[in-house]
């Protein structure tokens, strides 16, 4: 199921989504590794806590596409190319965009409401777990039709939780908040019901 066997082109053609997502998130690390450039996008873009009480509420969205170092961009961007696309295919297009944009951002806010006024984060992790949590939300309707995807998920989401809080330097406000996020939205979904819904629309 996770295993990508697609070239470059039919990557973009198959999951156009997380494709634009990847490219987005590498595009602006380029910006952002150019002297006095990459200042700018850090600090107009960071998700500095004491910025938002000033009321420069665009940071509860820029933060999940800045990242601090090419390995940190590379382990959220490899986590999406993974595991973007299953979800993308099972839930479409617009779903995927609302589940990956709505965990990431509320894991933001989370960080804002729950961290003090001087923490400032950056990184897509908190949108990276809201995927999990919606594959979590799968597995929870799915567990006897698809044991498979059990067994893949459930440890995957586990070591997740463990290195959240092994890891330093990891926002586990925004981690956790985003896999919550993303079940909750998972639960609504691929309930049965609608699922059942969106196979009598598509005929």
């Amino acid at each position: 199921m996770f295993s990508r066997t697609e070239n470059f082109s039919q990557y973009i053609k198959f999951y156009p989504v997380a494709s634009a997502i990847i490219a987005l998130n590498v595009i602006i690390y380029v910006l952002s590794i150019i002297p006095f450039v990459g200042d700018l996008i850090f600090n107009y873009g960071a998700g500095a806590n004491y910025l938002i009480s000033d009321g420069q509420w665009w940071r509860f969205i820029t933060p999940m596409f800045l990242h601090a170092g090419f390995l940190h961009l590379l382990f959220n961007m490899f986590s999406l190319y993974l595991f973007g696309p299953e979800l993308e295919k099972l839930a479409g297009k617009l779903r995927f965009l609302n589940i990956y944009f709505m965990a990431g951002l509320f894991g933001t806010v989370a960080t804002f409401l729950l961290q003090d006024a001087s923490y400032v984060h950056v990184g897509a992790s908190g949108a990276i777990y809201g995927l999990l949590g919606a594959f979590g939300a799968l597995v929870y309707y799915a567990r006897n039709t698809l044991p498979q995807l059990k067994q893949i998920i459930l440890p995957i989401i586990v070591i997740s939780i463990i290195m959240t809080f092994l890891t330093p330097n990891i926002n586990a406000t925004a981690h956790l908040t985003g896999l919550a996020v993303g079940f909750l939205i998972g639960l609504s979904y691929f309930h049965p019901k609608r699922i059942v819904g969106w196979k009598k629309r598509k005929r």
